[in-house]
C-alpha cells in the first residue's frame, strides 16, 4: 500500500489519481496547449525569415541574406542545447510547474521582443534568450507521464507529440499570413501603425497572446514532483530521467554515482548509440532542409529561386504539416505494424533523396504548375522525414530497458539539439554561397546546394546497414 506524505504535491496528486480512474482530460488539455505554444515560435519563423533579414539591412547584398538568416535559425537550438540539462536539474529540484511557467513566460516576453527587433543583433539576442529560458522540452514529457495514472501515460506522451504536429500546421500559417500585414491587408493595417512600422510583430504578438492564455491555464496545473524525496536523495541529472522513473511504484531512486554509472553503460550500448547517431544525422538534414527551402522559395528568380511570398511559403508548410499529422495518426502505425521499422525507414531515406534532387529544376516552372508540384514535393519530403524520425524514436526506446529509457532520451535530445543548431547555420552559409555562384564550375550553385544537402541523407542511409547498425534484440 502506498503511503502519502502530507503537504507533498506529488503525493496529493497520486492520491487523487488513485481515487479517480478516469482520464484527466482537463490536465491533458492544458498540457497540449502549453506544448503547442512553446513550439509555435520555432515553426512560425521560416515563412518570413528571409524578408526580416532583408529589412534589417544587415546583408550588404541580396546573396548574403541566407548567411545571416542561418544564424538566427541556429541561435534558438544552440541556446536550448546549453540550457537543457540545467533546466532538467531545476525541474527535478523545484518542480515541473515552475519550469513550465517560466518557459511560457519566456515565450511571451522574448517572442514579442523578437517581433519588435530593429537590428540583427537584437533578433539574435532575443531568439537566443528564448531558447535559453524555454526549457520545456524535457519537463513537459515528464509532466505528461506523471499527471495521470500509469495506464494513461501513453496518451499523455502522445499529446505532446500531437501538439507539435499541429504546430507544424498553425505555425507556418501564422508566420506566412500575418507577417508584413500593412502590405498584405492595407485596408486593415496602416503603414503608420505599430504593425506597419514593425512588419514581423503581428505573428509574434498573436503567438504571445496564445502563450499568455496558456500561462493562465498553468494556474490549474497540479504539481507532480514529490518534494519530500529531496530531504535525503539528490536530484537526478536530467529531466528526461523522470519519465521512466520507477520510484513512482515505490522503488528507491538511484544515487548520483549509480546514475552516472548507468549513463556510462548506456553510452556503451551500441544499439542505442547507433540509433541516436542516425537520429542526429537526419535531424541535421531536416533542419537544414527547412532553412534552405524557406530561403530558396522566396529568393529572386535571377538566383534560381521561386520568388514566393511569405504567404506562399506559409501555405506550403501548413499543408505539409497537416499531411504529417494525418500520416502519423492514420497511416504510419499500420505501416510499422505490418512492414516493420527499417524497410519504411530506408525507403523514406532513398525517396527523400530523389525528391530533393528535383528541387533545383522547379525554378524553371511557373504559375499553378509550380505551386502544385512544390506542395506535392514538400508534402512527400515531410512525410518521409516523419517516417524516419518516428522510427528513430522507437529504435532508441527499444534498445534499452524501461528503467533506462528516460536517461537514454535525455542523451538523445541533447545530442540532437547540437545537430539542429549546426543545421540552419551551415544551410544559411551554403545557401548564400550558392546564390553567389549561380553559374558554377561544373553545376549551378543551387544544384550543388541540394547535392550537399542530400549527402547528409546518403550518409545516414549508409549507416542503417551492418556493421554500423543492427536491430535491437527486442525488435527481432
Amino acid at each position: 500500500m502506498k503511503l502519502f506524505k502530507e503537504g507533498c504535491p506529488g503525493c496529493r496528486l497520486d492520491e487523487i489519481n488513485n481515487a479517480k480512474t478516469g482520464i484527466p482530460y482537463l490536465n491533458f488539455f492544458y498540457i497540449w496547449v502549453v506544448c503547442l505554444c512553446s513550439t509555435l515560435p520555432i515553426q512560425s519563423l521560416f515563412p518570413y525569415l528571409y524578408f526580416m533579414i532583408r529589412d534589417l539591412k544587415v546583408a550588404k547584398q541580396e546573396q548574403d541574406i541566407g548567411f545571416y538568416a542561418g544564424f538566427v535559425g541556429a541561435t534558438y537550438f544552440l541556446a536550448r542545447t546549453i540550457s537543457a540539462v540545467p533546466w532538467g536539474m531545476f525541474a527535478d529540484k523545484y518542480g515541473r510547474k515552475p519550469c513550465i511557467v517560466i518557459s511560457i513566460l519566456s515565450v511571451i516576453i522574448f517572442n514579442t521582443l523578437f517581433g519588435l527587433s530593429t537590428t540583427y543583433w537584437m533578433a539574435i539576442v532575443t531568439r537566443g534568450l528564448l531558447g535559453l529560458l524555454c526549457g520545456i522540452l524535457g519537463p513537459i514529457k515528464a509532466y505528461a507521464s506523471e499527471v495521470c495514472r500509469k495506464e494513461h501515460q501513453a496518451l499523455g506522451i502522445s499529446l505532446v507529440t500531437s501538439s507539435r504536429a499541429i504546430a507544424f500546421v498553425i505555425g507556418p500559417a501564422i508566420g506566412g499570413f500575418l507577417s508584413q500585414p500593412a502590405n498584405k491587408y492595407p485596408n486593415v493595417f496602416s503603414q503608420e501603425s505599430i504593425f506597419g512600422r514593425f512588419p514581423y510583430f503581428l505573428p509574434c504578438f498573436v503567438i504571445s497572446v496564445l502563450a499568455a492564455g496558456a500561462c493562465v491555464a498553468c494556474i490549474w496545473l497540479p504539481e507532480t514532483l514529490h518534494m519530500h524525496r529531496y530531504n535525503n536523495v539528490e536530484a537526478s541529472d536530467g529531466m528526461e530521467a523522470q519519465v521512466a522513473d520507477s520510484s513512482l511504484d515505490g522503488k528507491p531512486k538511484q544515487s548520483w554515482s549509480e546514475r552516472f554509472a548507468s549513463t556510462k553503460s548506456l553510452l556503451k550500448n551500441w544499439h542505442l548509440m547507433s540509433s541516436i547517431i542516425l537520429y542526429c544525422i537526419f535531424s541535421l538534414y531536416d533542419t537544414a532542409y527547412y532553412e534552405i527551402f524557406s530561403l530558396w522559395a522566396v529568393s529572386s528568380r535571377k538566383y534560381h529561386g521561386l520568388s514566393f511570398t511569405s504567404q506562399d511559403v506559409g501555405t506550403v508548410l501548413a499543408i505539409s504539416g497537416f499531411g504529417i499529422f494525418v500520416y502519423q495518426l492514420v497511416i504510419y502505425p499500420f505501416l510499422a505494424k505490418y512492414v516493420g521499422l527499417m524497410k519504411p525507414f530506408r525507403s523514406a531515406a532513398v525517396l527523400s533523396i530523389l525528391v530533393i534532387a528535383t528541387y533545383p529544376f522547379m525554378a524553371n516552372l511557373h504559375g499553378m504548375e509550380l505551386k502544385v508540384l512544390v506542395n506535392i514535393a514538400s508534402l512527400l519530403k515531410n512525410i518521409f522525414a516523419a517516417t524516419i524520425t518516428t522510427a528513430c524514436n522507437i529504435l532508441q526506446n527499444t534498445a534499452v530497458t524501461q528503467e533506462h529509457r528516460g536517461v537514454a532520451n535525455g542523451i538523445s535530445v541533447t545530442l540532437m539539439s547540437i545537430f539542429k543548431a549546426v543545421g540552419p547555420a551551415a544551410a544559411g552559409i551554403l545557401f548564400s554561397w550558392s546564390q553567389k555562384n549561380v553559374i558554377g564550375l561544373f553545376l549551378p550553385g543551387d544544384h550543388i546546394l541540394y547535392l550537399l544537402l542530400n549527402m547528409a541523407a546518403v550518409i545516414g542511409l549508409a549507416l542503417t546497414f551492418k556493421p554500423f547498425f543492427s536491430m535491437p534484440s527486442a525488435m527481432k
